[in-house]
């Protein structure tokens, strides 16, 4: 066969190849075509939980300083510890300016929280926003080393979603790294034990419950607080990922009572452990008790190899709001 017949024959086969996957394609139809890579792909935060029973992993928040189009601009990337100072910061929109609108959510426009890489001290502020989008707020860190700041926010917008947006401050000073506390399904706080029930399972949305006494007695008359009788935030170990939580429930609904229980519903995103921090007032006060949890089994439980005393001291940090501090 001389060389133009080859090419002729290799061209008619190479056609044949192509005319037969496409008619496979068109007995397919598009509803069994594999989409796109970028449609397949998806985004974690819009992928819907399967029929099967599988989920998808939902989304952790502050993990990224910039996210769906913002980005957490902190003036403040550095402090001194045992020092009041003001931390200072503005939330930018893809165009570089600073956002002045915000939907309302848990009662503020904006919560900031910050937190120490090993999870030792925690701050639930609530910043004042200045006419030009800068948020600032007084706060006094007591202990140096690597901290996380989270800005939990809903930019004012019809198609808006609630971002977590986060960054790194350091806090200078002489620095021991504290131990993570072992899982334990109580914890105290100003005369006050809080017991948790529930699990916290990757994945899938579950039920925590907190019970509140103080010197033995349930609390009954717990007072709102962001909207509800209690917040609730959770923290990953490890990378510090920030769990959403929403409370079950809210004042006034007629079906929720002011405690001794106070509920939530969240989602781990992942296999770890995760430090839990429920701020709740009583008596014009608000406290804060802090838990371990693992995901994956039941939050009262703690592993075989790490035995726990079943009791947990809150955190040695204060509960701060504007301009004041609710000492634990």
């Amino acid at each position: 066969m001389n060389p133009a017949t080859k090419i002729t024959a290799f061209a008619a086969a190479l056609a044949a190849s192509f005319g037969a996957a496409y008619g496979v394609g068109a007995t397919a139809g598009p509803e069994n075509s594999p989409a796109p890579a970028s449609e397949s792909a998806g985004h974690p935060e819009s992928d819907p939980p399967r029929a099967d029973g599988g989920r998808t992993t939902p989304p952790a928040g502050g993990l990224q300083v910039s996210e769906g189009g913002y980005t957490l601009d902190l003036r403040t990337p550095r402090m001194e510890a045992g020092q009041r100072g003001e931390v200072r910061f503005a939330i930018r929109d893809g165009d570089g300016r600073a956002v002045t609108r915000f939907q309302r959510e848990h009662d503020k426009e904006l919560h900031l929280i910050l937190a120490s890489r090993d999870l030792a001290t925690y701050r639930h502020l609530h910043p004042l926003r200045a006419a030009d989008g800068t948020w600032s707020t007084p706060v006094n860190l007591p202990a140096a080393g690597d901290y996380r700041v989270f800005a939990d926010f809903t930019p004012e917008g019809g198609n808006a979603r609630g971002l977590t947006l986060g960054a790194d401050l350091a806090v200078s000073g002489p620095y021991k790294p504290a131990e993570l506390p072992k899982p334990s399904r109580t914890a105290s706080v100003d005369g006050y034990t809080v017991e948790l029930n529930g699990t916290l399972r990757p994945g899938v949305p579950q039920h925590l419950a907190f019970t509140v006494r103080k010197d033995g007695r349930p609390v009954t008359d717990l007072q709102p607080y962001l909207g509800s009788y209690g917040h609730l935030v959770a923290l990953r170990t490890g990378d510090l990922a920030y769990l959403h939580v929403h409370p079950d429930g809210a004042p006034g609904d007629r079906s929720t009572e002011p405690g001794p229980a106070v509920s939530f519903t969240a989602t781990a995103p992942g296999p770890a452990s995760y430090r839990l921090f429920l701020d709740f007032k009583h008596e014009g006060e608000v406290r804060t008790a802090a838990f371990t949890v693992r995901s994956g089994a039941a939050t009262g439980t703690p592993p075989p190899s790490e035995p726990s005393d079943g009791h947990e001291e809150a955190p040695s940090d204060g509960h701060e709001d504007e301009g004041g501090t609710h000492g634990h």
